[in-house]
């Protein structure tokens, strides 16, 4: 029997750079925790809300047909990078040890790269898939049955 995946009324939960960002923000939560009320106004507020902005930004974005989602993607990754100067700020001055920094910046690194490739996977045509240029290309060759990066992402949106 097959197992049917349920999916939510807002695609965008269903995306795993979505759901990376959100436990992101719980993490860094878990830290500010730990932190003086006076690094928490300085420091670690701003950086709460830039962790914020990652999943927001993805969130927002779903709701606009793909050019502006890329956009948005964009803009999440913007916030990836004011996490990473965040965390370098959190480390220099003390409140961060070496392990926090690195799963932070690993965490950011991860979050990079899926946004990225989500991007180009919005921007890739959709007429023409790399396993269907080749089968073009040479008539004799069948094409690959490999799997769409888009699925992968669940870029399923009705655009």
């Amino acid at each position: 029997m097959e197992e049917q995946k349920v999916t939510s009324f807002f695609r965008f939960e269903d995306l795993r750079v979505y759901n990376k960002a959100l436990e992101y923000y719980s993490w860094l939560t878990e830290q500010v925790k730990q932190a003086d009320d006076f690094s928490k106004r300085v420091l670690f507020m701003p950086f709460l809300d830039s962790a914020a902005r990652v999943s927001i930004n993805i969130a927002e974005g779903t709701s606009y047909h793909k050019a502006q989602f890329v956009n948005f993607l964009k803009n999440a990754k913007t916030n990836v990078r004011e996490c990473v100067v965040f965390t370098t700020m959190a480390q220099q001055n003390g409140l961060f040890n070496q392990e926090q920094t690195e799963f932070s910046r690993n965490t950011l690194i991860e979050m990079t790269k899926m946004l990225g490739a989500m991007v180009v996977s919005l921007q890739r045509p959709y007429s023409k898939r790399p396993n269907e240029e080749v089968a073009e290309m040479n008539p004799e060759v069948e094409p690959a049955n490999t799997q769409d990066n888009s699925s992968e992402f669940n870029l399923d949106f009705n655009y």
